[in-house]
């Protein structure tokens, strides 16, 4: 055996020792990877009582103390909708899509009304932006994550450690990676050099950043798989940017969107008015332009909505028939209660135009089960509208705020 044989001998066994290596290495790197995922540093509250837990600076809190947020599954939990059940329903009932509008139903699944003042001032107190919500810091301003759509209120915040200044040029491409997990969206702020927190935009420069995950919508609150989904591709994202993220506890999370998704689903209320032909069907083409006339706009899907002069809408209107169809003799408005704001008394508005129409189209506004609504019991449901209101006032989501459009769309 020469030398050259040697030397090529050598040089395949350095090769396939360096292949080894380089494989054994990126196994060890993503089993690390998925333990920093799923691992937690503290014991299972679920399996230990009195057992003690760190607090937000990292030191052991008793598991008994005043200040803890535990899950616990008894009967009180449903108790903000046990009394919600049991207040007085509205004159007429609510009613909720996809359902025939025209009647009044409360929102939650026990059948409630529009009321329930004790049990919003109960969700109020619980839905406390800086004392309960997980990865709320001191020194972030609510009103000023709001506005740039990262809430502490409603949005679980995952600060982002980053070493000296991020330039949003280059961290833009990886933090839009991720921008929802299941149907709950995700958004980002930094704080910029200004002192001011705003989303991440091209030519900024942040000190520190915040990832947000909403903890609710209208349909669901962020579950499990969700959140194992958010710190996992957050995570992912982190190590591309050279950030590193606080991920709180996720038994404290699921608490806490349980909480406000139970708030969304007792004030998920929309009402509804009807009209009636009091004589022959309606000519589609001949309604159309009754409706246009009467401001409403006309949708790709054959609905019509009243904008409230902003670029929103007031309340929408449906025929009832399928977009084919030549006649129609029943119209329903509906008003999408916490999407509108007091101010423009999206209610008031919306019987307005339905008594305009009673006159121009020689129809009668009735409930679901074509009984008249009387002048008496359209001021009784406004009455309990404003009540509503002030629910949704003392519970810090006023309705058609910023936090309601995003919990309520």
């Amino acid at each position: 055996m020469n030398d050259l044989q040697m030397s090529l001998i050598a040089a395949g066994g350095v090769f396939v020792v360096g292949i080894i290596s380089y494989n054994k290495w990126q196994e060890y790197k993503a089993r690390k990877s998925v333990e920093r995922a799923f691992a937690s540093d503290h014991d299972d509250v679920l399996m230990k009582s009195g057992a003690a837990r760190p607090d937000a600076a990292g030191a052991p809190v008793d598991a008994d103390s005043p200040g803890r947020h535990e899950p616990v599954l008894d009967a009180n939990i449903d108790a903000p909708f046990a009394e919600l059940a049991g207040s007085d329903a509205l004159a007429e009932p609510v009613m909720r899509e996809p359902a025939p509008a025209g009647v009044a139903e409360g929102a939650a699944a026990s059948g409630g009304g529009i009321g329930g003042a004790a049990a919003s001032a109960a969700m109020a107190a619980s839905l406390d932006p800086l004392a309960s919500l997980p990865g709320a810091k001191a020194d972030t301003p609510p009103a000023q994550l709001a506005e740039n759509l990262v809430d502490p209120l409603i949005d679980c915040l995952i600060p982002l450690n980053v070493e000296g200044a991020a330039r949003g040029d280059k961290i833009l491409p990886a933090l839009l990676k991720l921008r929802r997990v299941g149907n709950k969206p995700v958004h980002f702020v930094g704080l910029a050099v200004n002192g001011d927190w705003e989303p991440i935009v091209h030519g900024g420069v942040y000190t520190r950043l915040q990832a947000g995950v909403q903890l609710a919508t209208r349909n669901t609150a962020l579950n499990e798989l969700e959140y194992s989904e958010m710190v996992t591709r957050l995570r992912a994202v982190a190590d591309e940017i050279g950030a590193e993220p606080e991920v709180p506890d996720m038994i404290e999370v699921m608490s806490e969107a349980k909480n406000l998704h139970r708030f969304v689903a007792g004030h998920d209320a929309q009402l509804g008015v009807n009209l009636a032909s009091k004589g022959a069907p309606w000519a589609m083409s001949t309604l159309i332009g009754a409706l246009e006339n009467q401001g409403f706009d006309v949708r790709p899907d054959g609905r019509f909505a009243m904008p409230d002069g902003e670029g929103g809408v007031l309340f929408t209107l449906s025929t009832n028939v399928n977009l084919g169809a030549d006649t129609t003799s029943r119209l329903t408005l509906l008003l999408d209660v916490p999407c509108v704001t007091p101010a423009r008394d999206g209610f008031g508005k919306m019987v307005t135009c339905a008594k305009s129409l009673e006159l121009r189209l020689e129809a009668a506004i009735v409930d679901d089960f074509d009984q008249p609504l009387s002048d008496e019991a359209l001021s009784e449901i406004a009455g309990q509208v404003g009540e509503f209101y002030q629910e949704m006032e003392a519970a810090d989501i006023p309705a058609g705020s910023t936090r309601a459009l995003r919990l309520f769309s």
